[in-house]
């Protein structure tokens, strides 16, 4: 069985995450275009989401951390563009 996790330390390490996905190294030949990459930055993003997911749903956290949690989502949704965005 896991252990619980602390609401504080669920934040904490989704904003690792998120920072973890945007220092992927991005490869220098097709960028945006490159499964493997696009594929790793999904994965490390959906990590922090699902962290995250269901702290604004749960009765027990504050009303603050219910908020920050919601704009740590819209944050990760926010990374993802910026990391895969395709060049114009």
């Amino acid at each position: 069985m896991s252990k619980v996790i602390p609401t504080e330390e669920r934040i904490q390490k989704a904003r690792a995450l998120i920072e973890k996905a945007r220092n992927i190294p991005r490869p220098d030949d097709r960028g945006w275009e490159d499964f493997s990459y696009s594929a790793k930055v999904k994965d490390v993003l959906r990590q922090a989401n699902d962290l995250i997911k269901f702290i604004p749903m749960t009765s027990g956290p504050s009303a603050e951390l219910k908020a920050e949690a919601a704009q740590l989502m819209k944050d990760i949704t926010a990374a993802e563009k910026e990391i895969l965005q395709r060049p114009l």
